[in-house]
């Protein structure tokens, strides 16, 4: 492991961290062996850095430890196959070789996905989850009718569209423009003025680095991952789930009520519905700190009981 130069608006440096063969970026802050460690897991796109504001305030009460997963932020962009058991496998281990104890996870978007498989699938390694606005499928409920055969085919054409490599190429280029970057953001967020210049740099700059178009190639190859209620339906650990409940992209009226359903220890399940898009620990962090402040403390409380 080697110390590499401060992020913008960090105050600790961050290191690298050699997983199989690639280089793994991570940031550790904060010091306290009576509460278990906080592992933030970053969505699409994003990295450490989108935590920035996360980890300047709660790294007084708590170790925080957050990674760039591979294929994002300053973590290696190698073009092999992406997928939830990938990032699964590299958070795993990470903990396991790392952090060195169990971890409460918190994950956004795709970050959210990937914490979900390791506190499903490993849960030796996860004492709490965190969910914030979660990606990731579920099964289409008994009787649920077949699509439409002309949506069949529009899907199968757009697909192998994308799958063209002229086609993802440009597609890339336009997509991380930096007035794009802001445009989509925008969208996202309920609060425009928290897509700041830095935000933006923040996602451009990674977007430029060697092999991130191979990375977002992958996104139309993968296979679908495991559904989110089978991963729910396995889980021993105490969940907390926060819904941005402006988000476009997550329907959370709709999406809210499955995890409530899936997640089989209901006396162990948290969850607040917030004024936020998205991505609410960037957009309203003293919220969103406080909440898993409150969480974990409680938590710990249990644990010491």
């Amino acid at each position: 492991m080697s110390t590499v130069a401060l992020s913008p608006l960090s105050t600790v440096p961050g290191q690298i961290w050699q997983w199989r063969d690639y280089q793994i970026y991570y940031i550790k802050a904060g010091d306290n062996a009576q509460r278990p460690p906080l592992l933030l897991v970053h969505g699409f796109g994003a990295s450490t850095d989108h935590w920035r504001k996360n980890i300047a305030e709660l790294q007084s009460d708590f170790e925080v430890w957050a990674i760039d997963l591979l294929g994002f932020g300053r973590s290696q962009k190698p073009d092999i196959a992406y997928s939830g058991d990938l990032w699964r496998d590299q958070l795993t281990d990470f903990i396991a070789e790392v952090i060195g104890r169990p971890v409460v996870l918190a994950g956004n978007s795709l970050g959210g996905y990937s914490a979900l498989c390791v506190a499903a699938q490993r849960p030796q390694w996860a004492k709490g989850l965190i969910l914030l606005n979660c990606a990731g499928p579920f099964t289409a409920p008994p009787g649920t009718p077949e699509p439409p055969l002309w949506r069949k085919w529009l899907g199968e054409i757009t697909k192998g569209f994308l799958l063209q490599p002229w086609a993802s190429f440009w597609l890339f280029q336009y997509l991380r423009r930096p007035a794009i970057i802001r445009k989509t953001l925008e969208k996202v967020y309920l609060d425009r003025s928290a897509v700041t210049d830095q935000l933006v740099a923040d996602i451009h700059r990674a977007s430029c680095d060697r092999g991130a178009l191979q990375v977002f190639s992958s996104v139309f190859k993968a296979p679908q991952g495991e559904k989110n209620d089978r991963l729910l339906a396995q889980m021993q650990c105490p969940l907390l789930m926060l819904w941005g409940e402006g988000d476009p992209w997550m329907l959370v009226g709709d999406r809210a009520p499955k995890f409530r359903v899936a997640y089989p220890h209901p006396d162990q399940y948290e969850e607040h519905f917030l004024q936020a898009g998205h991505c609410p620990h960037d957009e309203i962090p003293a919220i969103v700190n406080g909440h898993i402040r409150e969480w974990v403390q409680g938590l710990s409380r249990i644990a010491k009981g």
